[in-house]
C-alpha cells in the first residue's frame, strides 16, 4: 500500500512495509514472501488488539462519515486543476472506515501485493502463523495514527481509505476547523489516486520491486554478517550517511541486503519520497479559496509532528521505520517545491513519465540534478 497521511503524534507516518521474508526459502516461481505471512490472522489479530477510536455520538458519527465522502469527492477538481494531472477514469467512492477496518483493508492489500493473498490452504498449519501474529500487532498500533491512504492494488481502480475515527481524533487535538481539515486529508489522498491514475505504470513498478526485495537468494551468511558489522563500525565512527534511509532499522536492513534487493529498496524508498512530497504540496498549494484555515493547519500539523513520544513510541517508530517515512513528508515536499519553482507544474510532471524520470537518490536534496538529467 502507498500514501498515507498520519497523525504525526502517534507514528509520524504509518507505512506499511512488507514483512522480511528472512531465511524463510523461496519457493519455485513464487515470491519469497510466498508464506511468510498468514495474512488473514494479522487482520484478526490487530482487530483484536486495536484500541477504540475517541468517543463521539451515533449522530456526530454518521455526519462524519457523511463529510468525508463529500469531501473526497470535493477534492478531485482542485487537485486535477493544482497538479495538471488528468485522465479519463472514473473516480470511485472513497471507502470510510473504522481502525478495525483499515486493518483489514491493510491486511488484504499487502496479501495481494506480496503474491500471499488470503489463501493458507497450501501451507503447513505453523508456516506463516508467527509472522501474521507479529504483523497483526504492528497493523493495530499503525491503525491509530493513519488518516488516510490510497491502496492501488484492489480494486479495478484502486481503494481511496479515509480513517473515520483517527481524523476525528487528530482534528481534535490540533483544534482545527473540522471541515477544513477533513478537506486537506482527502486532498493529500486524492492526489495519490490521481499519481496512480494519470501513471499507470507506477503499480506494476512498486510490484517488480516488492518482488525483487522478496527474492532470496542464495548469498552466504558470513558475507551479510559482515556487511552488518561494517554498518555497526559506521555508525560507531558517526560516518553514516547524513540519509534517514540510511539509519535506524531501516538501515541495517539495507545492510543485510544483497545489493538487487537493496536497490530495490533504495527505489521503493526513492518512490515514496516522491509520491508523498507530491501529495503534501498539492494539499498546501490549493490554498485558502478552497481551505481556509490551510496555513493554520500545516502549522498545528508540523508542529504536533515535531511533539516528542513516549519511550514506547519511540522503540516502535525505530522498529517500523517511520522516522524514515516522516523525513519522505519534508524531503519529498522539497524536492517538488524546488522543481515546481524553477520550472513550473507543466514540466515537472515529466517526472511521471517512466522509470527513468523518476528522481534518483542523489537528486532527492540535489533537485537542480534531476532537472539537468531529465529536462536538459
Amino acid at each position: 500500500m502507498h500514501g498515507e497521511i498520519s497523525d504525526p503524534a502517534d507514528t509520524g507516518a504509518g507505512s506499511v512495509e512488507p514483512v522480511a521474508a528472512g531465511a524463510v526459502e523461496k519457493a519455485k516461481g513464487r515470491s519469497g514472501f510466498s508464506g511468510a505471512v498468514d495474512w488473514k490472522l494479522a487482520a484478526k489479530t490487530g482487530a483484536t488488539l486495536v484500541p477504540s477510536g475517541p468517543r463521539t455520538s451515533r449522530y456526530s458519527a454518521e455526519q462524519v462519515v457523511a463529510e468525508l465522502a463529500v469531501a473526497s469527492e470535493r477534492a478531485e477538481g482542485p487537485v486535477r486543476e493544482v497538479s495538471g494531472l488528468l485522465d479519463d477514469q472514473p473516480v470511485p467512492a472513497a471507502r470510510i472506515v473504522d481502525r478495525p477496518g483499515w486493518i483489514e483493508a491493510a491486511a488484504d492489500s499487502m496479501g495481494q501485493l506480496t503474491g500471499t493473498g488470503g489463501n493458507t490452504g497450501e501451507r503447513g498449519l505453523l508456516q506463516g502463523k508467527p509472522a501474521g501474529v507479529q504483523a497483526g500487532a504492528m497493523l493495530a498500533f499503525l491503525s491509530t495514527a493513519i488518516l488516510g491512504q490510497y491502496d492501488p492494488f484492489t480494486g479495478p481502480d484502486g481503494t481511496l481509505l479515509l480513517v473515520a475515527p483517527n481524523i476525528v481524533a487528530v482534528e481534535r487535538a490540533l483544534g482545527v476547523s473540522p471541515s477544513d481539515f477533513r478537506l486537506w486529508v482527502c486532498l493529500h489522498e486524492v492526489t495519490h489516486r490521481v499519481q496512480f491514475s494519470s501513471a499507470p505504470w507506477l503499480a506494476d513498478y512498486m510490484r517488480t520491486n516488492v518482488e525483487v526485495l522478496g527474492d532470496v537468494g542464495d548469498e552466504p551468511l558470513n558475507e551479510m554478517l559482515s556487511r552488518l558489522v561494517e554498518e555497526v563500525r559506521d555508525r560507531r565512527r558517526g560516518s553514516t550517511p547524513d540519509d534517514p534511509a540510511a539509519r535506524g532499522v531501516v538501515g541495517l536492513l539495507r545492510a543485510t541486503q544483497a545489493p538487487p534487493q537493496r536497490e530495490a529498496l533504495d527505489r521503493l524508498l526513492m518512490l515514496g519520497t516522491l509520491l508523498e512530497g507530491h501529495a503534501d504540496h498539492v494539499m498546501d498549494a490549493v490554498g485558502p479559496a478552497v481551505v481556509p484555515s490551510v496555513e493554520q493547519i500545516r502549522s498545528a500539523f508540523d508542529q504536533r509532528r515535531k511533539r516528542p513520544t513516549n519511550p514506547l513510541q519511540r522503540i516502535m517508530r525505530a522498529l517500523l521505520g517511520v522516522d524514515a517515512k516522516v523525513a519522505q513528508y519534508v524531503r519529498g515536499k522539497a524536492f517538488v517545491d524546488d522543481v515546481v519553482g524553477r520550472v513550473g507544474m507543466e514540466r515537472f510532471n515529466t517526472i511521471w513519465t517512466n522509470a527513468e524520470t523518476l528522481p534518483r537518490t542523489d537528486e532527492i536534496e540535489r533537485p537542480e540534478r534531476w532537472v539537468t538529467r531529465v529536462l536538459g
